[in-house]
């Protein structure tokens, strides 16, 4: 089993786990029959041809080929590796991965974890004792947080000075070594090597497990600069992906219904002692596609808080760029401009949370804000100004998956520009094709011809609890024939445990030779109904069994019988 997770372990997981509920929540499923389709997340199509089986909990794009398993779909989809996956579904249903067998980490990754952690700590025990706090302590009352807000967040301060840091953890060149892998120190091209955070408060950013994975560190002299200083690219902090605020927000609300980003550490926590705490913070970068994507799996709502000046507004559009092949489904994105010299910070100080939710629930959708963006640049009232908002909406629809939010957008586009979707659809490219990473199948495509074993391996894959009739085993270990050493090992875990699904099975041969062979066959179009699956693999059970005695007694007959022995001539006789 990939990474030594114990296979039972997985078979639980996999039964607790609906592959519906976790591709439903990043890809919009529609019901088709018994099971569920959607357009393929892993290429840009407009005709559904990924399918999601609830029976099989198991996946297919008819389109590209992708399929597989909730663990796998995670991998895939949320770039995930093998233990990660598991640990994501884990934490989806309560389950905890065994502590004495469950995937170790790089001990060097882990060690690094649990440093971010002491150092945390250490940034918080300076606030609550240092000869140098009063000052911090006094702009965190200024700013109208209360003790148990810093509590909440592990607020901390890195006293001034160029080695507190250093001498308190890096005892050793090892340890030094550590301190400046994970960001803390800087190490100069003239070869000195000092502590990255001096005279700050100290916010800990969380991974969404809740692990210290980085820092960032502001001012309260407003004549030092930066005012924010993050912790660089780490192996385990990279700011691209991650969220301040994100893991709270999740353990503060049950069930998120929105996620409102807005700038800052200060807005974040600001925020949350008001109340409001669903409130994230990029991490000094334009929100990115990685940000979205993450986003929206915690909630079907993103809304973007931003100041009103054109700072912010350019800072909207470059977000509303990124989220452009994120659109469409059951989620959506929508903009929330502050009032002139207001960020979340101040005006939920000066207002309340009431006021500031308010504006959030009459945020502009995303539609709205990018319409309103084309026709700021154009003069809408002449043919000239329409074409050109036209050309100017040309790459960004493009980059709009194929489906239903994206024929509307053309169609609001041809009503503003006065023309016709026909016409627009003359001079705007279609979505995207298929990556050329991924071969596109034809839908059409059926296996026309099965050997016998293939297809009770195909059978039983697909209908797990057909195994029950096949009871004696031991014949089909004689037989000489391509696969049916995986016949039988498939029988043998079926019996073993009758309870496992199809996704349950694939997950038990993922590191095998066979693996892909088989996630194939789990896919592969059986016209035939399970009632006469069931008689046709009885029927070539039967036939293996019969092969497998004529060809035992062809080789116990092909020897003198003096030379058998007497078990041999007990089994000879028994043919007769």
């Amino acid at each position: 089993m990939a990474g030594h997770i114990p296979p039972q372990f997985i078979d639980e997981l996999l039964a607790r786990v609906d592959i519906v509920d976790v591709i439903d929540a990043r890809v919009p499923l529609k019901k088709a029959g018994k099971n569920l389709h959607a357009c393929c997340p892993f290429h840009n199509e407009k005709t559904p041809s990924f399918t999601v089986s609830p029976d099989k909990q198991f996946y297919h794009c008819f389109g590209c080929g992708a399929h597989g398993t909730a663990v796998g779909f995670l991998m895939e989809y949320d770039h995930l590796s093998f233990p990660e996956a598991v640990q994501e579904l884990a934490d989806m249903v309560g389950m905890q991965v065994p502590a004495s067998q469950q995937v170790k980490q790089n001990p060097a990754t882990q060690s690094l974890y649990d440093l971010m952690e002491k150092v945390s700590q250490y940034y918080k025990h300076q606030l609550l004792n240092h000869p140098q706090r009063q000052v911090f302590v006094d702009y965190l009352k200024q700013r109208g947080l209360s003790s148990q807000t810093i509590d909440q967040f592990d607020i901390g301060m890195a006293p001034d000075g160029w080695d507190n840091v250093l001498r308190t953890f890096g005892g050793n060149q090892q340890m030094q070594q550590q301190l400046l892998q994970g960001g803390l120190l800087i190490d100069n091209e003239k070869g000195r090597v000092y502590d990255r955070f001096r005279k700050r408060l100290m916010f800990p950013i969380r991974d969404h497990r809740g692990r210290v994975i980085g820092f960032g560190g502001r001012v309260i002299d407003p004549e030092d600069t930066p005012k924010y200083l993050n912790s660089p690219e780490t192996p385990i902090f990279h700011k691209g992906t991650e969220l301040y605020g994100l893991f709270r927000a999740r353990k503060s609300n049950r069930r998120l219904q929105r996620v409102v980003i807005v700038e800052g550490y200060m807005d974040v926590v600001a925020l949350a002692q008001h109340g409001v705490n669903n409130a994230v913070a990029t991490l000094g970068t334009a929100t990115t596609a990685d940000h979205l994507r993450k986003l929206l799996r915690a909630a079907p709502e993103v809304v973007f808080c931003f100041d009103g000046d054109r700072a912010g507004r350019d800072a909207a559009w470059r977000a509303a760029e990124n989220a452009l092949p994120l659109l469409g489904g059951n989620h959506e994105l929508k903009f929330c401009f502050l009032p002139d010299g207001e960020d979340p910070d101040s005006l939920v100080n000066s207002q309340g949370a009431d006021a500031f939710n308010q504006l959030i629930e009459n945020a502009q959708s995303f539609s709205d804000f990018f319409f309103n963006q084309l026709l700021a640049q154009v003069d809408a009232n002449s043919i000239d100004g329409r074409a050109r908002m036209i050309e100017l909406a040309k790459p960004h629809l493009k980059q709009i998956p194929g489906g239903v939010y994206r024929d509307m957008i053309e169609q609001r586009l041809a009503e503003l520009a006065k023309t016709t979707v026909a016409t627009l659809n003359k001079h705007i490219d279609p979505a995207s094709q298929p990556p050329s990473g991924r071969k596109t199948v034809s839908a059409s495509k059926k296996t026309t011809s099965y050997s016998p074993v293939r297809m009770a391996v195909t059978i039983l894959l697909q209908y797990p609890k057909l195994a029950e009739q096949a009871k004696d085993l031991s014949s089909l270990k004689n037989l000489d024939i391509a696969g049916v050493n995986v016949l039988i090992a498939l029988l043998e875990t079926l019996h073993e445990h009758p309870h496992l699904t199809t996704a349950a099975l694939m997950e038990r041969w993922r590191d095998t030779e066979h693996a892909a062979h088989l996630r194939r066959l789990a896919v592969e179009p059986l016209a035939l109904s399970e009632d006469a699956l069931q008689h046709e693999l009885k029927g070539i059970l039967e036939r293996l069994s019969k092969q497998a005695a004529a060809e035992r007694l062809k080789y116990l007959t092909s020897k003198p019988f003096s030379e058998l022995t007497d078990a041999e001539k007990q089994e000879v006789r028994s043919f007769k």
